[in-house]
Parts: structure tokens; C-alpha cells; sequence
């Protein structure tokens, strides 16, 4: 592949609903640029993006890939994303690169949720865009109601840039609303025609749209506009590049991807009105001077570059996916990882053709390109020389709230899984490990049940191991509310020295639920010696881990060891700790044991329509509604306090509710005591455990 200067570079990224077409519009512009000889199908698992096994079986997008294509003298990187909500850090990562976006809708199914969200994605981050309806060449398709869907919900800023021709319900050519003619397909060629008479109202409706949008690009433009005056094409087109580069205009297009019609057209429109990377701003800290770096695409200044994405395959290895943010990168370059402290050299340069590295001689800025095993670098780093170090800012990703217990199904495999899931996460910033030491079990966190289920999924096809989901153990904690006074004595003789351990203790509540317990003593006389206080406190330290209740971990317990008695030559601190062992069990149930349980606070995203829905589910989950606060776009945040065992599950039931709309969040409260029937439920499940041996 060529190497290409900045300003013959286009980022673009494709965003849309799960199913809309994506993949196979990506493959229709990587035959129609020579990549490929044949069209592939996502049905048959032959695309250029959708290489993984994974993608393949369930013929959807699971990660992004990055489609490099040649057009005409210029570069177009295109950013093929997944639709389905469980992979939206993949689409944030590809955001990152990107400099404008195509949002694709079918047009059979018109506008769907995920339409909305990749609007809303590039409202968020300012990225120019494009409207493309596909599936043009199916019967029931209607770019018409997608155009007046659009123009309702995001304004008169929807500007349609074709028509559709059809002809005995077929679609035959379209309408170049800029140039006013008509064109039809002959095969591959397009020949111009003239325009349907059915065309001609909405054409004109269409093109005094665009002429409005165009005077007013410029004082002088409008003073001709209203001065009756017509604009040339090169003017209108050029007026057109700076709208849509600052979002005023979202061009909408459409055709159809397996026929590949009005492909050639976008690719061509790509070109004329998208913004290339020198038009676009980025910056960073220049950490040797502590100073704003305007690195801006500009390849004149010093090297500098951004890790928006990491790859490790079992198969192809570990690649480091790069933005150049100013200068130009070439072959064994020695560059500096900020982040991690690290210099390294580079070696080879590619770009990535979905799973097909292609080595190039060099990388000028706002190119995207792959750099191989860079052992230190992680998704997020920045990359810069030692002379001129800077560092930019990290890309936020969405915070993984599903989660589930996993166990190896072999003991003997969990060094292997523990590695596996570690360069997973690596290359998946929404995967998420967690060791819950206190309540035995190790978590999984991603995005949805679906990206869990994947995971363990590619952990059997790509890792050879497996491990068994399951609902995870939720972290109550055992309290007391009331006091005791207990006395223990621990005595065994069995030939020779016996073991003899006596004491006496009170219990109550500490206050503090912080902290498992606290311990004083208030011993007079050396009816216990002081040498033995510290096994006493050990009996408790193992007591509190397992409370006797329901073996969850004890809070909130204050022991004061009060008196006792022990023997000269049989006493011991390990009697004196079994002695305090027993002695907790029994203060501890007669102390009014209760049961605590975890609180989130929550907060659910939903839009307007869907509060009272969300409301009754809340108040179902024992929640407690504080309150509602609006917030843009029709939305509502509903704040809550819900218990942590209610939103087991939640993920998938809120976007049943809302169409996949609503979105949430949560973190840690507080604890608060259990109302008595989840008591009773956790206490019953310990006394089956016990019963069946699972546990002592």
C-alpha cells in the first residue's frame, strides 16, 4: 500500500443498529477499491472484517476492524464497528480514531435504537456525519421515511444529497440532488438519464434546502442567494464541505450494499465533504515543559502517536493499533511509552486489513496503522520520542456493571485462564476481572450477559479452556443488635499434657461497620495471663470470616474478654483460641444476629416516555425511587437505592423495558440490615449446605 500525506486521509467509522448493514457496506467498498476479487457474505463467514471465529459462527460484528481502501488517490480508513449494545467499548475505541462517521440504516427497518445511540455518540464527540439507507434493492424499503423519521427527531439539518429512481419496484438509479441529473445502473457503469417527473417536487424540496444551507455559509452567499442569484456547482460543493464538516448538514444517501449501488457514489462523497485530518485539532502535555502540545495532525512537528486499540489473537499475535497524532513514523523508529515509562523500537510498520497485516515504509500523521509486539504498551497509551515526551488525554470508555461468578470446569486450568482473561482484557476494556476474597468467588464484568457469554465462549475456541458462569454470591455481612454474656471452657485430657482454655465474654454491637470487630479486655487478678490475650484475639480473627449465622463475614461486633481461669500446665493458646471460637458462636446467636445487606445507589437513563415502567420495576426490586431529574435529549435520570441483589440480571430486563434505550449505573452504598425473609432464605441455604456436606 502507498504511503499518503494527511491531506489525502479519511477516518471514517460505521455506526448503526445491530443488523443494518455495516459489514456488508464495508465489503461492498473493499471490492469496488480492488481489495477483494468477490463479495463476501456475512452469511457465508467470509467478510474482509468479520474475521474471528467467533463473528463467523454468530454472523455478527464483535470488535472493530479497520478496513484500509485506496479511492481515487486517497486513503479512506474504514472503521467497521459492531451494532449489538454489549460491544460499545469497541465503538467508543473506534470513535477515537475516527474522523467522521457513516451512521447506517436499513431501510427496510428504517429507523432503530441503534440509530439513535450512534447519533447520540457523535453529538457527544463532535463527529461530522453521513446518513446511509441500505437495502435499497428490497421491495418495502423507503429512504423517503427514513428521511422524514430523521428530519422529525434531528431537524431540517438533514439534507438528502440523492433520490431513489425506482421503475416496476425496482430500484434502477437515483436523483444527484446537488447536480440536478439523473443516473442509471447499466451493471457497474452509470449512465445519466433524465429525472422522473415523480422526482421532480421532492427534488426541489431537497435543493433549496441545500441552497439555504449554502447562503449561509457566508455574509456575501446570502446577499446573493437573496439577490436571486444561482450558485455554481464548485461553490455549492465547497459551501457543502464546511457545513458538513461542522455538522450543520448530515448528508443522507442511500443504495444498496450486495448489489453494490450507490456504493461508488458514497465513497466518492467521502472524499468531496468529509474532513481529513489536518481540518481536525488534538492535543496533549508536553511533559518536559508541562505546556499544551498542539500536535493537530501536523506532520511537520515532532513524532507522536495514540494506542487506540490493542489486538491479541492466539493466531495472528499482539498488535498495537495507532492514531498518528503530529509527525511522521517510520521503519524501526525508537519511540517513548509516556505511560509506561518504556522505550522501544519499532520495527516494522503495517496497516491492518482486517486480520491481514500489510507492511508499510512509513505512517504520516492521522494515518491509522498497527504496531507489533510492543510487550509494555495497553490500549490508552501515548507514544511520543524522549526529546519531546507527550502524553494524551485517556479516551473514556463505558464502565462494565453485568456481572457473573466464572470457575474453571479443571482445577488444573486456572493459571491458564487467569492469563487468557488477562490479554483479553488487554484488547477488551469493557471485560473486567475481580477477586471477591471474602466471599470466595472471582467475577467477570462486561457489558451485558451476551458479552460474558462470548468471552467464555472464545475462551474454549481460542484458549482451549473452560469456565462455568453462574449467579454470583451476593456480599451480605452478619451484625448483632442486641448483647450477650457468655462463657466458654475448652477442655481435653488425653494422656500426658491436656488442653485447657476458660473464658468468659460479653458481646455487642460496635457501631462501626466498617471494621469486623473490636477486642478489649478487662481482666483482673490474672484469672487469664496476659500471654494468652493475643490467642483470644485470634480466635476472634478467625471467627469474624465466617459468621455463624449464615458464614458471611461479621461486622460491626465489639468482644470484651472479662474473666476466665486456666491451668498451669494445660492451658495454651491454642485451648485459649478454640475456647473464644466457641464462645463467639454462642455470644454471637444469642446477640440478635442479623443479616446485612449491600446497597447501590442507582441511576437509570431512560427517555421520558418510559419513567412510570421503570418506576413500578424499581419499587418490584425493593428499590427506594429519591428522585427525577431531566436531563438533555427527552431523557430522565431516576436515582434510587436499590439492594445489590435485585439488580442481578438487570442489564438485559431494562433494555427489554426500554427498547435499548435506557442505560444505568451503580456503585456501593452502604449496608443496611435485610428484611427478614432474605434472613431466613440465606440461613436455610446454610443449614442444606451443612446438611449435604458442602461445607462444615
Amino acid at each position: 500500500m502507498k504511503v499518503y500525506t494527511t491531506d489525502k486521509i479519511r477516518n471514517v467509522v460505521l455506526l448503526g443498529h445491530g443488523g443494518s448493514g455495516k459489514t456488508s457496506l464495508a465489503e461492498a467498498m473493499a471490492y469496488l477499491s480492488g481489495i477483494t476479487s468477490r463479495m463476501g457474505k456475512v452469511t457465508d463467514g467470509n467478510t474482509v472484517s468479520d474475521y474471528s471465529k467467533e463473528e463467523q459462527k454468530r454472523q455478527f460484528s464483535i470488535s472493530t476492524s479497520v478496513i484500509p481502501i485506496e479511492w481515487e488517490g486517497y486513503k479512506i480508513n474504514i472503521l467497521d464497528t459492531p451494532g449489538y449494545f454489549d460491544f460499545v467499548g469497541e465503538v467508543e475505541e473506534a470513535l477515537c480514531a475516527a474522523g467522521a462517521a457513516i451512521i447506517v440504516v436499513n431501510g427496510k427497518s428504517g429507523m432503530e435504537v441503534g440509530t439513535e445511540k450512534a447519533w447520540e455518540l457523535c453529538e457527544k464527540y463532535k463527529i461530522p456525519r453521513f446518513v446511509y439507507v441500505t437495502n435499497m434493492d428490497v421491495d418495502n424499503a423507503s429512504f423517503r421515511q427514513v428521511v422524514e423519521d430523521m428530519t422529525e427527531k434531528y431537524g431540517k439539518k438533514m439534507a438528502p444529497f440523492n433520490l431513489p429512481i425506482r421503475e416496476n419496484e425496482k430500484f434502477v438509479g437515483y436523483v444527484n440532488v446537488i447536480s440536478e441529473t439523473g443516473n442509471r445502473w447499466q451493471g457497474k457503469e452509470v449512465v445519466p438519464c433524465e429525472v422522473p417527473e415523480y422526482n421532480k417536487a421532492n427534488l426541489q424540496i431537497c435543493r433549496d434546502t441545500l441552497m439555504e444551507a449554502v447562503a449561509e455559509t457566508s455574509e456575501e452567499m446570502m446577499e446573493r442567494y437573496f439577490g436571486g442569484e444561482t450558485f455554481s456547482e464548485a461553490e455549492i460543493r465547497a459551501a457543502l464541505r464546511t457545513n458538513v464538516c461542522d455538522g450543520s448538514i448530515v448528508p443522507m444517501s442511500m443504495g444498496s450494499n450486495t448489489l453494490c449501488q450507490g456504493v461508488y457514489t458514497l465513497l466518492d462523497d467521502i472524499i468531496k465533504y468529509m474532513p481529513s485530518p489536518e481540518n481536525r485539532e488534538v492535543a496533549g502535555i508536553n511533559m518536559k515543559t508541562n505546556d499544551i502540545y498542539h500536535a493537530d495532525y501536523d506532520f511537520s512537528k515532532a513524532k507522536s502517536a495514540y494506542i487506540w486499540k490493542t489486538i491479541v489473537d492466539p493466531f495472528i499475535g499482539k498488535y498495537s493499533l495507532i492514531k498518528v497524532n503530529s509527525g511522521v513514523l517510520k521503519t524501526d523508529d525508537v519511540i517513548y511509552n509516556v505511560d509506561r515509562d518504556i522505550e522501544e523500537k519499532i520495527g516494522k510498520l503495517y496497516v491492518l486489513q482486517g486480520n491481514k497485516p500489510i507492511e508499510v515504509p512509513e505512517l504520516h500523521a492521522g494515518d491509522l496503522g498497527a504496531l507489533a509486539k510492543l510487550t509494555a504498551a495497553r490500549t490508552g497509551n501515548s507514544l511520543s520520542t524522549k526529546a519531546t515526551t507527550i502524553k494524551y488525554g485517556k479516551w473514556k470508555i463505558s464502565t462494565p456493571y453485568t456481572y457473573m461468578r466464572y470457575k474453571p470446569k479443571d482445577k488444573a486450568d486456572i493459571d491458564k485462564i487467569s492469563q487468557a482473561l488477562q490479554k483479553m482484557t488487554h484488547e477488551d476494556q469493557t471485560l473486567k476481572m475481580v477477586n471477591d476474597a471474602e466471599n470466595r468467588q472471582t467475577l467477570l464484568y462486561g457489558m451485558g450477559e451476551q458479552h460474558l457469554e462470548i468471552i467464555a465462549s472464545r475462551l474454549l475456541n481460542e484458549y482451549k479452556v473452560e469456565i462455568e458462569l453462574s449467579q454470583p454470591k451476593i456480599a451480605y455481612k452478619e451484625t448483632i443488635k442486641k448483647n450477650s454474656d457468655v462463657e466458654y471452657k475448652y477442655k481435653k485430657q488425653s494422656g500426658g499434657h491436656g488442653q485447657y482454655g476458660h473464658v468468659k465474654m460479653r458481646f455487642s454491637a460496635s457501631g462501626d461497620l466498617e471494621t469486623p470487630y473490636v477486642f478489649e479486655q478487662e481482666v483482673v487478678g490474672g484469672a487469664v495471663p496476659k500471654n494468652f490475650f493475643p490467642a483470644v484475639e485470634k480466635g476472634l480473627q478467625d471467627s469474624v470470616v465466617k459468621g455463624p449465622m449464615a458464614a458471611y463475614p461479621v461486622v460491626g461486633v465489639k468482644a470484651v474478654l472479662y474473666d476466665g481461669s486456666y491451668h498451669a500446665v494445660d492451658s495454651s493458646e491454642m485451648a485459649f483460641k478454640m475456647a473464644t471460637i466457641q464462645a463467639f458462636k454462642k455470644g454471637f446467636m444469642e446477640a440478635g444476629p442479623i443479616l446485612l445487606e449491600p446497597i447501590a445507589s442507582l441511576k437509570v437513563t431512560v427517555p421520558d416516555a418510559y419513567t412510570g415502567d421503570i418506576m413500578g420495576d424499581l419499587n418490584k426490586r425493593r428499590g427506594r425511587v429519591l428522585g427525577m431529574n431531566p436531563v438533555a435529549g427527552g431523557k430522565q435520570v431516576i436515582e434510587a437505592d436499590i439492594p445489590m441483589s435485585s439488580l442481578y440480571g438487570y442489564c438485559t430486563d431494562l433494555r427489554s423495558m426500554t427498547g435499548g434505550r435506557g442505560e444505568y449505573a451503580y456503585e456501593f452504598a452502604r449496608y443496611e440490615q435485610a428484611p427478614s425473609d432474605v434472613q431466613a432464605k440465606e440461613v436455610a441455604a446454610r443449614a442444606d449446605k451443612v446438611a449435604s456436606g458442602e461445607e462444615a
